[in-house]
C-alpha cells in the first residue's frame, strides 16, 4: 500500500519548495455536495494531488471538501481536468485564484478527514448541503445594504474582517454561525 502521508521534516520540505524555480499557483475551493465514503475519497485525492506536486489544506467530510492549495503552474490544467472529472458534484466547480501571491504559501500536502468542511459550529442532523439559498448578483446585495429592515451577519474570521467588511453587518469576526445569529436578534 502506498504511504498517504508526509514522512519528510517539514524544515526539509520548506526549504524543497523555497528552492523550486517554477511558479505555484494558489488556489482555494469548497463544495457542499455528499461523499459517501470520506476516508476512501481522501486516500484517492490524496494520490492525485500528490502525483500533480499540490500542497496545501483540504479537508473533507461526508458533507463535502474544502481546501486551499498551491500547485506548479504547469500543473494546473491537470489538476483542473481531474478535479472537474472526479466526481460530477465538482464538475465546472469555481477554483479561485489567489491574487498578487507567489504560490510559495504551503509547502506540505495536508488532508484530513474531518465531521464538517467549516467549523461553523452548526450541529443540525437536519442540514443538507444541497438545500442553498438564494444566490445574489453584486448589485441586489448593494441594493439591499441600503435597506434598513434587512439583515446582515459577516461570518468572516479575524483576518477576513480586517481586509474587509460589511458596514453594519451584525456578527462577531471569527465567531461561530449560531452564536452570531442568536446576536442579531
Amino acid at each position: 500500500m502506498p504511504v498517504l502521508h508526509n514522512r519528510v521534516s517539514n524544515e526539509m520540505l520548506k526549504a524543497r519548495m523555497l528552492a523550486e524555480t517554477e511558479p505555484r499557483t494558489t488556489i482555494s475551493f469548497y463544495k457542499y455536495f455528499t461523499i459517501n465514503d470520506p476516508q476512501a475519497t481522501r486516500d484517492e485525492l490524496y494520490k492525485a494531488f500528490t502525483a500533480l506536486n499540490v500542497f496545501g489544506r483540504v479537508y473533507l467530510a461526508r458533507e463535502g471538501i474544502n481546501a486551499q492549495i498551491s500547485i506548479p503552474e504547469s500543473n494546473v490544467s491537470a489538476f483542473r481536468d481531474f478535479l472537474y472529472g472526479f466526481d460530477p458534484a465538482l464538475n465546472g466547480l469555481r477554483l479561485n485564484i489567489a491574487l498578487d501571491d507567489d504560490g510559495k504559501s504551503f509547502w506540505v500536502l495536508r488532508m484530513k478527514v474531518r465531521e464538517r468542511i467549516v467549523a461553523d459550529g452548526i450541529d443540525d442532523p437536519a442540514f443538507n448541503p444541497a438545500d442553498v439559498g438564494e444566490y445574489l448578483k453584486a448589485a441586489e446585495v448593494n441594493a439591499m445594504l441600503d435597506d434598513p429592515d434587512a439583515v446582515f451577519i459577516d461570518m468572516r474570521n479575524h483576518y477576513e474582517y480586517e481586509v474587509g467588511h460589511f458596514e453594519n453587518a451584525n456578527g462577531n469576526p471569527g465567531r461561530h454561525l449560531p452564536r452570531a445569529t442568536a446576536e442579531s436578534g
